[in-house]
């Protein structure tokens, strides 16, 4: 299946492990990445006592509890990394024109009352001949792209936003 978001989010979250930062790196959001490496530093030099950095460079047993805050920025920074990419490729997907369910293939669906960027978006388009079988006599019917009920009073199937053209429905 064809990425569309192009960076994967448990990538970004993987080199977040290695190095604080980097997951935003391989993201390319620098200041970002470079930011979360100037907090660990920062919370580094400010919270971490001189002993426990020394012994933890020595190579020496060092107090877990000392070394904390440090470890609480660089799981932050993961965790950042892994959303960033995430809404990033979810962003990607729908300026894709890509909707429904079968568009995230990490398990979550995107539902058409998600946020208002779903519901002014109506890139494709309904066939003339599609509308009119799916509409029928009744002026109700199912979407010919989704196969969901249709409102007879929209110009579009309110779960895929496929549009449909009002002349092409015909009259009870």
């Amino acid at each position: 299946m064809e990425r569309t978001g192009g960076k994967r989010p448990w990538l970004a979250a993987l080199l977040g492990t290695f190095a604080t930062g980097l997951g935003h790196l391989y993201l390319r959001r620098w200041r970002r990445g470079l930011g979360w490496f100037a907090a660990a530093v920062a919370v580094s030099y400010l919270l971490v006592p001189m002993e426990a950095t020394q012994a933890l460079l020595a190579g020496e047993r060092a107090d877990p509890v000392a070394l904390a805050p440090v470890l609480i920025v660089s799981l932050a920074s993961i965790a950042d990394a892994y959303v960033v990419a995430r809404r990033d490729q979810r962003r990607a997907r729908q300026s894709d024109g890509v909707h429904g369910p079968a568009a995230d293939s990490e398990g979550s669906s995107a539902s058409a009352t998600e946020g208002p960027e779903s519901d002014t978006d109506l890139s494709t388009s309904a066939t003339p001949e599609a509308v009119k079988s799916a509409v029928g006599s009744e002026g109700a019917g199912s979407c010919p792209n989704c196969g969901k009920e249709l409102d007879p009073e929209l110009d579009f199937c309110p779960w895929c936003t496929t549009r449909l053209d009002s002349t092409d429905r015909t009259d009870g």
